[in-house]
């Protein structure tokens, strides 16, 4: 696993973000690549985090053509252990000094399909890669947030009106532990510096919900770039109204 994590560069400007360094899972999905972009317009220090190297570059080279700072993190969530979280949150440390947030974007869903006829490799990835992978991501990064005068950590939610429906097997269980575990963690972090809330966008035209949803047919779904401005607000200082919270802002 290679990671490139270059010496940050002050920004200028009165900015939201301003040397916030701010790690984005899923950074060149739908809503990961627009709050990407939108965080470093902010002002943040962005590391990138994904899989795929040849999105995330293109991602990472938008972000630079702006004149922001962004690194980028290779990971393969499904397939990485407690020894690669740790990996990433000591090479950011060593990078950066600081990490003041952890926005959640990745998302596994290979699309709808009765539970007793799931694959038990697709169920197991889908809760994975969607509950356990983020938690993991989180606790290695926990150090880290500490130590930050204020820190946010957001996790990005499905509305659980549809994903707790019929046919959305691991993917909606995955969520169920979300909604569970946003509270939770809020409320065993309330007197430290770390913020955990969540952020339940409306539809967007992303790539996950393609698999649910025929495109041409779909009127509800938005451009998910109505969105990134509502992570920059929750990953920011402005955010901490919504501190065990779960916002659902209208696009």
């Amino acid at each position: 696993m290679s990671a490139t994590l270059p010496t940050p560069l002050p920004l200028p400007g009165a900015l939201a973000l301003r040397d916030r360094v701010v790690l984005v899972s899923g950074a060149y999905g739908g809503l990961g690549r627009a709050a990407a972009l939108a965080c470093a317009g902010a002002g943040a220090r962005l590391v990138l985090l994904g899989r795929k190297v040849p999105r995330l570059s293109r991602v990472h080279d938008a972000i630079v053509a702006g004149g922001g700072d962004a690194a980028l993190y290779p990971l393969d969530l499904e397939g990485a252990g407690a020894d690669d979280y740790a990996e990433l949150a000591a090479r950011v440390g060593d990078a950066y000094g600081r990490l003041d947030g952890v926005l959640h974007c990745a998302a596994e869903f290979r699309g709808l399909t009765p539970l007793e006829h799931t694959d038990p490799a697709v169920f197991a990835r889908a809760l994975h890669v969607n509950l356990t992978a983020r938690w993991w991501l989180t606790q290695a990064c926990m150090p880290w947030l500490r130590r930050a005068e204020d820190s946010a950590v957001v996790f990005v939610l499905d509305d659980p009106a549809r994903s707790a429906q019929a046919f959305w097997g691991g993917y909606g269980v995955s969520q169920a532990g979300l909604e569970a575990m946003v509270p939770m963690l809020a409320a065993e972090l309330a007197t430290t510096p770390v913020r955990v809330c969540g952020l339940r966008p409306g539809p967007m035209r992303t790539p996950l919900r393609a698999q649910a949803y025929v495109d041409g047919e779909d009127g509800l779904a938005v451009d998910p770039a109505a969105y990134a401005q509502v992570c920059v607000e929750l990953l920011s200082a402005d955010g901490a109204a919504w501190r065990g919270r779960i916002r659902e802002p209208s696009a």
